[in-house]
C-alpha cells in the first residue's frame, strides 16, 4: 500500500499520470493540464464580474448614506407632526434615496429594509440559480444572470415609486446571486489542485477592488440616479461571457456528455499548446470505469446521510458568520464618524491583506484550521470592545480593525471550502445553498448594528459570540486541502470515512483518497 501511495503521489506531481486504469484520477487536469494560457483566460474573464457583484451588494452606502435634515421653520423637533416642510444637507450629495422618498424619521427603517431586500435577492439567487446551473450547466445561468442584472440595475436608476425601487432591486440582487454562485464554481471546475486554492482566493480581490472603487463613484458622482447607472451599465461588458464562456468539462462529464466535454478539453489543449490525441481514449476509459445512474443530486442530498448532514451543518453556520459579521462589522464601524468616502475605502483596504494572506494560510495550515484561527480572531476582537470604553476610540477602531481582517480571511476560505466539500452533482447546490445562509446573516446584520444605539456592548458582544461558535463547529469538518475533488455523492462519502481513518506519516489527504479508493 505504501508503495502504491508513493507511486501516485510521483504521478500527481506531474498532474498528468498515464496509468489510466487508475479509478479516481482527476480526467480534467490529466486531459488539459492544471494551468495554462487557456484557464488563465477564462479566470480572468469570470473575475471582472465580482466588480458589479460588489457594487450591487454594497451600494447602499451611495444610495442611502447618512443624510442630515432640518425642519423649514426652524422647530428643535425636526421629526414634530408639526413640521411641514423637510430641508436636506446637500452639501455632500445632491440626491439619496432618502431625499428622494423621505425616508427619514418613523421611516427611516425602510432603508435598512432595502438593503435587507438586496440581501433577500442575493439568497433567492443563489439557491435559484445553484439548482439551475447544477441542471444546466455553468454557462448559460452566467450569461441569464448577467444579462437579467444588467436590464434590472438599469430600469432600477429610473424607478419612479419605492415600492418598484425595492422590486427592481430584488431582481437585480437575485441575478447578482446568481452570476456569485455560478462563476465561482465554474473557477473551481477548470482549475487543477495546485492552483484551486490560489485563484479560489483570487477570485475574491476583484469584489475588494469593487468595494473599495465605490469610494471614488461615490466622491465623483453625488446623485444615486447616476451612481446606480455608473455601477450597471458596465456589465454591458459581460455580455461577452456568450463567446468567451465555455461549459464546465467537468459538469458535462459528471452528466454523462463526454463528447461535449471532449470538445472543450481539446480547445483548451490546443491554446495551452498541449497534445490533443490521447483525450479521446482517456475519457472514453474514465466513462467507462464511472457510474453515472446519479447524474443529478437534490438538495435533500446536502443532508441525507450522517456525514453530510454534520458537514452541511458546519459550512452553513459560517457562512452565516460571514454575512453577519462581516456585513454587520463594517456597518458597525461605519457608526464611529467621520468621512463617509474615507470610511468606505478604508473598510475595503482592511479586507484586501486579509484576502491575500488567506492563500498562504490555507497552503500552509489548511483550510480547516485557517477558518477555526479566522473565526477566533474575528469573535475574540468584537467581543473585547464590548469591554472598552466608548470615548476609548483607538482601542475600539483597532479591535474592530482586527476583527474585520479576521473576517476577511474567513469569506475566502468558506468559499474554497464549500466548493471542495460537496462533489460534482450536487457543489452547486451546495455552494448555493451554503451562500444562502450567508445572506440570512447578513440580512439580520443592519439590526444587529443597530442595537449599539441601545446599549453599547450588545452590537460587539454578539458579532464576537457568534464566530466563536463557529470556530468550535470546524472541528468537525474534515480537511480538504490538495484534495481531488469528489464527482459523485459515493466519492464524497468514501473521502468523509477515510479522514476519520488512520492517516499514513507523510501521505497527504489527496494520496490517501487516490490510493485507498
Amino acid at each position: 500500500m505504501a508503495k502504491n501511495e508513493i507511486q501516485i503521489n510521483g504521478e500527481l506531481e506531474k498532474f498528468m499520470p498515464p496509468a489510466k486504469e487508475e479509478q479516481n484520477v482527476d480526467i480534467v487536469e490529466k486531459c488539459m493540464g492544471v494551468m495554462g494560457r487557456w484557464q488563465i483566460l477564462i479566470c480572468v474573464s469570470v473575475f471582472l464580474c465580482k466588480l458589479p457583484i460588489a457594487w450591487h451588494q454594497l451600494n447602499i452606502v451611495l444610495l442611502a448614506p447618512p443624510t442630515e435634515f432640518s425642519c423649514a421653520e426652524n422647530m428643535t423637533e425636526k421629526c414634530s407632526s408639526n413640521c411641514s416642510d423637510i430641508v436636506f444637507d446637500r452639501s455632500i450629495f445632491t440626491n439619496t434615496i432618502q431625499m428622494e422618498w423621505n425616508l427619514i424619521c418613523d421611516r427611516s427603517q425602510l432603508v435598512n429594509f432595502a438593503q435587507t431586500i438586496t440581501m433577500l435577492g442575493i439568497l433567492i439567487g443563489n439557491f435559484i440559480f445553484g439548482l439551475l446551473s447544477d441542471k444546466f450547466g455553468r454557462r448559460n445561468p452566467l450569461i441569464w444572470a448577467v444579462i437579467i442584472q444588467l436590464i434590472s440595475g438599469t430600469a432600477t436608476a429610473f424607478a419612479p415609486w419605492f415600492w418598484l425601487f425595492l422590486l427592481l432591486r430584488f431582481i437585480s440582487a437575485a441575478a447578482t446571486g446568481g452570476t456569485m454562485v455560478t462563476s465561482f464554481v465554474l473557477v473551481m471546475e477548470i482549475t487543477g489542485i495546485k492552483w484551486r486554492t490560489t485563484l479560489g482566493i483570487l477570485y475574491q480581490v476583484p469584489f475588494n477592488v469593487g468595494h473599495l472603487s465605490l469610494a471614488l463613484i461615490g466622491y465623483l458622482i453625488r446623485d444615486w440616479h447616476y451612481v446606480q447607472l455608473a455601477i450597471t451599465l458596465p456589465s454591458l461588458l459581460l455580455i461577452s461571457y456568450y463567446w468567451i464562456i465555455p461549459e464546465s468539462p467537468r459538469w458535462l462529464l459528471a452528466l454523462g456528455q463526454p463528447e461535449k466535454a471532449i470538445k472543450v478539453m481539446e480547445k483548451a489543449c490546443r491554446f495551452n499548446k498541449l497534445e490533443t490525441s490521447s483525450i479521446t481514449e482517456d475519457v472514453h476509459i474514465y466513462m467507462k470505469k464511472h457510474s453515472i445512474e446519479q447524474a443529478t443530486g437534490t438538495f435533500m442530498d446536502l443532508v441525507r446521510t450522517k456525514s453530510m448532514r454534520v458537514k452541511s451543518i458546519s459550512i452553513f453556520y459560517n457562512w452565516v458568520v460571514c454575512g453577519l459579521c462581516f456585513f454587520g462589522g463594517a456597518q458597525y464601524m461605519g457608526q464611529l464618524g467621520g468621512n463617509v468616502f474615507v470610511n468606505i475605502a478604508m473598510s475595503a483596504v482592511i479586507q484586501i491583506p486579509g484576502t491575500i494572506f488567506s492563500i498562504w494560510f490555507m497552503q500552509s495550515i489548511g483550510r480547516r484550521y485557517t477558518l477555526m484561527g479566522s473565526d477566533f480572531l474575528a469573535g475574540l476582537s468584537f467581543l473585547l470592545i464590548s469591554f472598552v470604553p466608548e470615548d476609548a476610540h483607538w482601542p475600539r477602531v483597532l479591535l474592530g480593525t482586527l476583527g474585520m481582517f479576521g473576517l476577511s480571511v474567513c469569506f475566502p476560505t468558506v468559499y474554497i471550502y464549500s466548493g471542495e466539500l460537496y462533489p460534482t452533482v450536487i457543489r452547486n447546490i451546495g455552494v448555493g445553498t451554503s451562500s444562502m445562509f450567508a445572506r440570512v446573516g447578513s440580512m439580520l446584520a443592519p439590526f444587529v448594528a443597530g442595537l449599539a444605539s441601545y446599549q453599547p456592548w450588545l452590537a460587539p458582544a454578539i458579532f464576537g459570540i457568534v464566530p466563536l461558535i463557529g470556530a468550535a463547529l470546524c472541528y468537525y469538518l474534515p480537511e480538504t486541502k490538495n484534495c481531488v475533488l469528489p464527482e459523485t455523492l459515493e466519492d464524497a462519502e468514501k473521502f468523509s470515512r477515510q479522514r476519520k481513518g488512520s492517516v499514513a506519516p507523510g501521505l497527504d489527504s489527496t494520496i490517501q483518497f487516490e490510493a485507498r479508493s
